[in-house]
């Protein structure tokens, strides 16, 4: 991909029209991984807007696929995520705790802000063991992908998905447990 300057006006505009056409995507996407804690301390829309005030600096993202353009969504919306989780974690120790779902739309294990970054630290050393699990774990759970957008956007089939997935969720399981 070639790297189009910042302040490219058509890039701009481009980028702006992708976000427009995919916001409320984007908004359901970030509903998926808050699911409905009424104790989580960031909701969809702003998780979207923040996401987007990472995404809004690279304007050349706007010449990506729609499923390129969701991983990297995915992934600002982890990194937004992350943030909030360490600002929690270090302004409050523990109150107002930020919490995440992580069920088979990911798997029914709550989590607060050390969860977050317990599951952070444990994806960051399976991406240096399992890099197609990472991307899938990051798609489907901060980019609440489905199995079958996570497997056009992986180019691998869906069993492919389903069996990565009880892969990297076991593993991941296994790696909390011993950090606990």
């Amino acid at each position: 991909m070639h790297r189009v300057p910042a302040n490219d006006p058509d890039s701009r505009a481009e980028l702006d029209h992708l976000f427009s056409v995919t916001y409320e995507e984007l908004r359901r996407l970030a509903s998926s991984v808050r699911r409905s804690d009424p104790r989580a301390s960031i909701t969809p829309t702003a998780l979207v807007n923040e996401a987007w005030l990472k995404l809004a600096g690279s304007p050349e993202i706007a010449h990506t696929s729609p499923m390129h353009f969701k991983r990297i969504a995915a992934r600002a919306m982890r990194q937004v995520l992350i943030e909030a989780a360490r600002r929690r974690q270090a302004g409050k120790r523990g109150a107002d705790e930020l919490h995440v779902t992580f069920d088979d739309a990911v798997n029914a294990v709550a989590t607060d802000a050390e969860g977050l970054l317990a599951l952070d630290d444990a994806l960051t050393r399976l991406a240096a063991q399992a890099p197609r699990q990472a991307q899938l774990v990051e798609s489907r759970f901060f980019g609440g992908l489905s199995v079958p957008e996570t497997a056009a956007l992986l180019d691998v089939s869906e069993s492919t998905v389903l069996r990565e997935w009880r892969l990297a969720r076991a593993w991941l399981a296994r790696e909390l447990a011993v950090d606990a």
